[in-house]
């Protein structure tokens, strides 16, 4: 189950992040948050919840992020020109997408993920679900909910219909590939107004249009802690963290099972990518021990990179380095900035 939502959340980053507009973005920050906030409060009741500002990803962050590695952009592009050609719906004309996950716990370890997505912009969402229907050559279903009808598409048939676009066996399209090879659910799509669409599981795309649950005020309160960035996210623990991380020490897994909430964000900046996380525990002495935890292992990344000649690990040492932890209460935050110059030296690898 976790492999579907790498492939979910893999689609979700390069469809519903990438909006391409030529014109500059002059939206105000005050705009930009109510607009995030609108669609996040119509999402239901969510145990993660993702906000992006599309637009803002292609016209400043995506150009800044793969500035060393302009093939890769031109391929990312050319597999969201094809995805918009398989299932006939151009989602890179949204401004701003929401997306809302529940999980459901199938076993200790294995855990299911539903998710949800609403994108708004200047576009005509009727009209994309109807070239939706049309792409998927009549491989849908309708269902009716209250006075909306949702169209239900096979995305195995969806997914399958071929295109000629010339494209590179990459690192982009291995990931693509496998991200549409990954979901084997049928997708829901229906207009909720004339420039908002809804899309995931029928199941949460009937709890959003009924709007009989809303996502907790601690997580929307966690994404207003940057509401402006290109990408802001806030979840609760899914199950224990330990079990689903290679974790041998008793000690270590107890500390990071004290994680019960996970918020951040990704922002661009003059001077490269700015990443905030925030851990909240129960307890304030979990906190601390989470932060004495953290601390030890920038001390022990400083001795092993601190001295190294390879280019590729003088990277993680200024990373490690720069890394800022505090702890509060009862939220642990670290927060980074990675330069310009490292982000380029290390996409230039990937090929």
């Amino acid at each position: 189950m976790k492999t579907r939502f790498i492939a979910i959340a893999s689609i979700g980053v390069l469809l519903l992040n990438i909006a391409v507009f030529s014109r500059p973005d002059t939206r105000s920050s005050a705009v930009k948050k109510a607009r995030a906030a609108a669609l996040v409060a119509m999402l239901p009741a969510s145990d993660g919840v993702v906000s992006f500002d599309s637009k803002r990803f292609l016209t400043d962050a995506l150009p800044k992020i793969m500035l060393g590695n302009q093939p890769m952009l031109t391929e990312v592009m050319a597999r969201i020109t094809e995805m918009e050609t398989r299932t006939g719906i151009d989602l890179r004309k949204f401004e701003q997408v929401a997306v809302g996950v529940a999980f459901k716990q199938i076993s200790a370890k294995e855990i299911d993920y539903e998710p949800v997505a609403i994108a708004s912009g200047d576009v005509n969402a009727g009209a994309l679900v109807t070239l939706a229907k049309l792409a998927s050559n009549g491989t849908y279903r309708t269902e009716k909910i209250g006075e909306r009808t949702v169209y239900v598409f096979t995305v195995k048939n969806v997914m399958q219909k071929r295109t000629s676009a010339n494209t590179t066996n990459s690192t982009v399209t291995d990931m693509f590939e496998k991200a549409l090879n990954g979901i084997t659910k049928d997708i829901a799509v229906t207009a909720f107004d004339s420039n908002t669409l809804i899309m995931g599981s029928l199941a949460r795309v009937t709890e959003t249009i009924e709007g009989k649950t809303k996502v907790s005020s601690e997580l929307s309160g966690l994404l207003s802690r940057n509401p402006t960035s290109v990408v802001t996210f806030a979840a609760k623990s899914p199950g224990t963290l330990a079990h689903l991380l290679p974790l041998e020490n008793d000690e270590l897994g107890k500390t990071v099972d004290a994680i019960h909430t996970l918020s951040g964000s990704m922002d661009v900046t003059p001077a490269g990518a700015a990443f905030s996380m925030l851990a909240r525990t129960k307890t304030a002495e979990q906190a601390t021990g989470l932060k004495d935890l953290l601390d030890v292992g920038q001390m022990l990344g400083k001795t092993v990179f601190g001295t190294s000649k390879r280019p590729d690990q003088q990277i993680y040492a200024r990373l490690i380095k720069a890394a800022k932890f505090e702890a509060k209460g009862t939220d642990v935050t670290l927060d980074i900035l990675v330069a310009q110059a490292d982000i380029d030296m290390l996409l230039k690898k990937v090929k």
